[in-house]
C-alpha cells in the first residue's frame, strides 16, 4: 500500500522550542497532508541582528538500525562534535530535492570539513525505500557525503520534518540552529554557516580534519550507456537518438544500433557548436521535428531547451538562459532570454514545441517561428487538479509527454497520474489514471482502478497510449477512450529479455514508437530495449561501433598500483595478460587499446609501447621485448579495454584503468621475465 504521512501529526515539543524559523517561500516537493499551526519562533525576515547563530538545544540522535551510505559505519552525533551539520531530507525523485544538489555541493566545497552534510532519504514510494534504488540514485546525483536509507520515516519524524527537501542545521556543539523547507539553500544558509564557523573558529571548537568517508569513487568500468533517458525515432527513418543522461550527450545511431554520431563532449556544460564543441548537463528529454532535421533536446540541468540541426551536427540553444527561472513568465516572452526550471519532455506539433516543465509544475509552448514561450498549462501549485488549464489546474512534475492531432498526453509522476488537455482552446484539463499526490500501487483496472508509481515516460501509438511505469519495472498500456490501463510487459526489478512478464526493465523512463516497434530507455539496466506489440516480445539492443563512444581521454578513471616485481637483468620479455572476469568475454566490435610507458629507460626498456587487439576471447596474451639494466623503475599500463558480460551481450562497458608496477632489476634475482597481469572490473 501506498505510505501515507499520518495527518494530524504536530513538530515535537523540544523542536518547537529549539529551531529558529528559516522558513522562506521556496518550492518543495508534494507534501503530507497539512498539518496544525506549527509553534516556533519568527521568520528570520522579522528578527533582529543576532550576534550568535549558536543553538541552545541539544539535536536528537540518528535512529539506530538504518543502512548508511558512504561512510564505513553509522555515525553519532558525537562523531560529528567539532563540525556544522546539515540534515536534507530528500527522496530520490523529487525535483524540488534535486534541484538544490548544486547548491548543497557549493556548500561543501566552500566550507570543507568544517560542514558535514548528511542526505536523509525518506522515500515518498515504495520503491524509494530499498537500498538499491537509493544506491542508484546517490550515483546518479553525484552525491558524496553520508546518506541515511530513513524507509520508515524514523529520523523524519524524530527531527519534524514536513516537505522534501527539508533541511535542518546542527552546530558544531550538536545544538539544534534552524531548519528551512523548500529550494533557495544556498543564499539561505551560506551567511548562517559563515558566522557559525567564526565563532566556533574563535573558539576553538571547530574540528578541521576531514570527515572519513567510504565513497565508491569513480568506476574503473563504465557502461556503453549511462543512465539513458530519452529515445526518439519515426517511421521509415533509419535512424534513433539516444539521451545518454549520465554521459551528458546525445548518440545517434541506425535503428539496428550502430553508432553513428555522438552530439557533446561528454563531460556537462553548457555550450553550442559542432558536435565534438557542444555541451550539456543531463538531458532528460528528446523530440523529432515533423520534417525530421531537428532533434530538439531537453537539458534538463541546464534549464534550456536545444536544438541539434541533424543535416550540419551543430547545437544550438532556442530556450533558457542557463538558469533556474525565479519568477513565471507573464504571457509570451522571448525564449532564449526567459529562465526555465527543469524540462523534461518535448513534443513538436505543428509549429510549435511544447514542453513539461517539471521543476514548476506546468506545461510550456515554445512558438518556433516567433522564438517566444509562455505558459500552457497548470498554475504552478502541485497537485491533481482538474480544470481549466491555467486558472484551476494542477500538475506534479510533468516528465514525459506525448500529442495526437487533437490533445496533448503526459505522465505526471509526482501523482502517479497521466493526463490530458486539448491543443486548442482554453480546453480542460482531465485526469485518466491517478487519484492524488500519494496514491500510487500496480494494478490494472479503469480509470480510478488502475495504479502506476512514479511513471516518467508515455508514446502514443496506434491510439494506445504506452507508458514506462518507472517504479513498477514495466511497460503498461493506455486507452485513452475507455481508461483501460493494462499492462504490456515487465515483472520485478532486474534485466531479461523475454515475452510479456517474462522480461525485466530497471527503471524504464523515455519511450518512442517506430514502424511497429516501441524503443525503451532502460535507464538503471544502462541499456536501450525494445518492445513488439504483435509478439509481445522484448529483446535488448545491442549497440555497435561503440569505439564512437569512448570517453575523453582527459582523466584517468582508477589507478592500480601492483605488487613490485624484482628480476634479473638482460634481454627479456614483458610478458602481458588482459583478462576478463567469469562470465565475461572481450568485446571485438571495438580496438581495446595498451599503452605502456618506463619511467627510467635506462632500467627498463621497452620494444612496444602501444598495443592493440579486438578479440571476443575471455582474455588476450602479448609478449613485449625489453631490455633490463640494474636499477629501479616504474611500469606504467594505461588500459582501454571493452568486455561484456556472457549472456547478455549488450549489456556491455568500457574501462579505462592505468597499472603502476615498480620493478627492481637486481643482478642474480630468479626471475628472468617481468609479468604484467591486468584484470578487469566485475560489474
Amino acid at each position: 500500500m501506498p505510505r501515507r504521512l499520518s495527518p494530524g501529526r504536530i513538530i515535537p515539543p523540544w523542536l518547537a522550542i529549539a529551531l529558529l524559523a528559516l522558513l522562506l517561500t521556496a518550492p518543495s516537493c508534494s507534501r503530507r497532508p497539512p498539518d496544525p499551526p506549527l509553534t516556533r519562533d519568527s521568520n528570520v525576515a522579522d528578527q533582529p541582528a543576532r550576534k550568535s547563530w549558536a543553538g541552545s538545544q541539544p539535536a536528537p540522535p540518528f535512529p539506530p538500525g538504518l543502512t548508511w551510505f558512504n561512510v564505513q559505519r553509522p555515525l553519532t552525533l558525537d562523531d560529528l562534535r567539532g563540525r556544522i551539520v546539515l540534515l536534507d531530507f530528500w527522496t530520490a525523485g523529487c525535483i524540488n530535492c534535486q534541484h538544490i544538489v548544486p547548491d548543497l555541493h557549493r556548500l561543501e566545497a566552500e566550507f570543507g570539513s568544517r560542514l558535514v552534510v548528511i542526505g536523509v532519504h525518506s522515500g515518498k514510494y515504495a520503491e524509494e525505500h530499498e537500498d538499491d534504488t537509493i544506491r542508484e540514485a546517490v550515483r546518479r546525483l553525484g552525491i558524496t557525503h553520508p546518506v541515511i536509507n530513513d524507509a520508515d520515516f524514523r529520523t523524519w519524524t524524530t527531527y519534524g520534518a514536513r516537505a522534501w527537501p527539508f533541511l535542518v542545521l546542527i552546530d558544531p556543539a550538536g545544538n539544534l540552529v534552524g531548519y528551512h523547507e523548500g529550494e533557495g539553500v544556498y543564499p539561505l544558509f551560506q551567511p548562517i554557516l559563515a558566522s557559525l564557523a567564526a565563532e566556533f573558529g574563535e573558539r576553538g571548537l571547530l574540528r578541521e580534519d576531514p570527515l572519513t568517508l567510504l565513497l565508491p569513487g569513480a568506476p574503473a568500468a563504465a557502461a556503453t550507456l549511462a543512465y539513458p533517458s530519452a529515445v526518439a525515432a519515426a517511421d521509415g527513418l533509419d535512424r534513433l537518438y539516444i539521451a545518454d543522461a549520465g554521459n551528458h550527450r546525445v548518440i545517434e545511431t541506425t535503428r539496428s544500433g550502430e553508432v553513428l554520431r555522438a552530439f557533446g563532449t561528454g563531460q556537462p556544460g553548457f555550450a553550442d557548436g559542432a558536435p565534438a564543441e557542444a555541451a550539456f548537463r543531463d538531458p532528460q528529454g528528446l523530440a523529432l521535428s515533423a520534417d525530421r532535421t531537428i532533434l530538439y533536446v531537453a537539458d534538463t540541468r541546464n534549464h534550456a531547451v536545444r536544438a541539434i540541426d541533424l543535416p550540419t551536427g551543430q547545437t544550438r540553444t532556442i530556450a533558457g538562459t542557463g538558469r533556474q527561472l525565479s519568477r513565471l513568465p507573464l504571457g509570451p516572452q522571448p525564449a532564449r532570454a526567459t529562465d526555465l526550471a527543469s524540462p523534461w519532455g518535448l513534443v513538436e506539433v505543428g509549429t510549435r514545441l511544447f514542453i513539461t516543465m517539471a521543476g514548476v509544475h506546468q506545461l510550456w509552448v515554445l512558438d518556433l517561428p516567433a522564438g517566444t514561450i509562455d505558459v500552457f498549462a497548470g498554475t504552478s501549485r502541485e497537485g491533481i487538479d482538474d480544470g481549466p488549464r491555467r486558472q484551476v489546474a494542477t500538475l506534479a512534475q510533468p516528465s514525459g509527454i506525448t500529442a495526437d492531432t487533437a490533445s496533448l498526453y503526459w505522465v505526471d509522476p509526482e501523482s502517479s497520474s497521466v493526463r490530458t488537455v486539448p491543443l486548442e482552446g482554453d480546453g480542460e484539463v482531465t485526469t485518466l489514471v491517478g487519484t492524488g499526490l500519494f496514491d500510487y500501487g500496480d494494478r490494472d483496472g479503469v480509470g480510478r482502478q488502475g495504479q502506476l508509481q512514479h511513471a516518467q515516460g508515455i508514446t502514443l501509438a496506434g491510439g494506445l497510449l504506452y507508458i514506462a511505469d518507472t517504479y513498477n519495472h514495466r511497460i503498461r498500456i493506455l486507452d485513452p477512450r475507455t481508461r483501460r490501463l493494462g499492462t504490456a510487459a515487465g515483472s520485478a526489478r532486474g534485466w531479461s529479455d523475454g515475452v510479456a512478464g517474462d522480461a525485466r526493465f530497471a527503471e524504464p523512463s523515455g519511450l518512442a514508437f517506430a514502424d511497429g516497434l516501441l524503443y525503451v530507455a532502460d535507464t538503471a539496466n544502462h541499456l536501450i530495449r525494445t518492445f513488439d506489440p504483435a509478439t509481445a516480445r522484448v529483446a535488448t539492443l545491442t549497440l555497435s561501433n561503440i569505439a564512437l563512444l569512448r570517453p575523453p581521454d582527459a582523466g584517468v578513471l582508477q589507478t592500480r598500483d601492483l605488487p613490485a616485481q624484482t628480476v634479473a637483468p638482460g634481454a627479456s620479455n614483458l610478458r602481458i595478460e588482459v583478462a576478463a572476469p567469469p562470465g565475461y568475454h572481450l568485446n571485438a566490435l571495438a580496438p581495446s587499446t595498451l599503452q605502456l610507458a618506463s619511467s627510467n629507460p635506462a632500467v627498463l626498456e621497452l620494444g612496444e609501447h602501444r598495443l592493440q587487439w579486438q578479440s571476443d576471447a575471455p582474455a588476450v596474451a602479448f609478449p613485449v621485448p625489453i631490455i633490463l639494466n640494474p636499477g629501479e623503475a616504474a611500469l606504467t599500463a594505461h588500459l582501454s579495454a571493452y568486455y561484456c558480460r556472457e549472456g547478455q551481450e549488450a549489456l556491455c562497458f568500457i574501462a579505462r584503468i592505468e597499472f603502476r608496477l615498480p620493478l627492481r632489476v637486481e643482478p642474480g634475482a630468479s626471475a628472468a621475465e617481468v609479468r604484467l597481469t591486468l584484470p578487469l572490473p566485475e560489474r
